[in-house]
């Protein structure tokens, strides 16, 4: 009972410490929904950080169907999601051979392909634009995939390889003795075994591309194919702002991460615990 008794208080400040916390996280996304429901006299009439009086819902129509950011949203989420898949097909098919078939120059190639992370990305933009302006894919979905992911693909390959030289050989060997060609053998034995490392790949590529502005900005200059990064800039006039369809934009750009975490929020933990035994 003294030891029950003791503990009490310790788990009560605990308790408290991360009620503020998760308080301080969460008051931003609160602001920001509340400052999407506000017109500008409220904005800049002194009620910037109360509740909306009145609550201003045509925001949200108006983001949608004057700012069209239901157009960008669905660009952002075609660009990413296309993105987040090529490079977990490439980086995984180059990291398993890498790490597991033998052959004389894989140490070579992995180094070769770690090198990406070095270049800075800014150094790229204007051989890039050049490039795609030659190619014709300039204002396209293509010319912000491509380079998406190639950048994505050092770090992605390079977590990758680590992941597949951890799996244990017996299994590979197993594999074979059942039957397995190597198609089949990294498609059902390989792959599940590294499901932790490809949910690490398929977050830190949707953080890289999802809240992206540089490329975005100078690749693409049609309306109709803006993420929501260029999409919810271009909505600033150059004379005046309505603000309140800005919030609701910054919310609905908000929302997918919100649905992504909570999709991923099981294993993210196993990812990043997998992810430091590995290092």
């Amino acid at each position: 009972m003294k030891n029950r008794q003791a503990i009490r208080p310790a788990r009560v400040v605990v308790f408290i410490a991360l009620c503020i916390y998760a308080v301080v996280q969460l008051y931003p996304l609160f602001w920001l929904i509340m400052f999407s429901l506000k017109d500008n006299k409220q904005i800049f009439g002194g009620n910037a950080l109360g509740l909306p009086k009145p609550w201003v819902f045509e925001n949200y129509v108006v983001a949608f169907k004057n700012a069209k950011v239901g157009t960008y949203l669905f660009n952002s989420i075609i660009v990413t999601g296309l993105s987040i898949f090529f490079v977990i097909l490439l980086s995984t098919m180059a990291s398993y051979a890498i790490a597991r078939l033998r052959w004389k120059y894989s140490n070579a190639f992995l180094l070769f392909i770690t090198t990406g992370m070095m270049i800075p990305v800014h150094a790229s933009l204007l051989p890039l634009f050049l490039n795609f302006s030659k190619l014709g894919i300039l204002n396209t979905r293509a010319s912000l995939i491509i380079p998406y992911v190639g950048f994505g693909l050092a770090l992605a390959t390079n977590i990758m390889t680590m992941f597949f030289k951890s799996v244990p050989l017996e299994l590979e060997e197993a594999a074979i003795i059942d039957g397995c060609n190597l198609r089949q053998n990294f498609t059902y034995v390989m792959v599940p075994m590294v499901k932790p490392a490809i949910t690490t790949v398929a977050i830190f590529t949707y953080l890289d591309t999802w809240n992206e502005l540089m490329f975005a900005n100078t690749f693409i200059n049609k309306a109709e194919y803006k993420t929501l990064t260029v999409g919810i800039m271009s909505l600033v006039g150059e004379y005046a702002t309505s603000w309140g369809p800005i919030g609701a934009g910054l919310v609905i750009a908000t929302i997918p991460s919100i649905i992504g975490y909570m999709l991923v929020s099981k294993k993210l933990p196993e990812s990043i615990s997998a992810g430091a035994v590995k290092g």
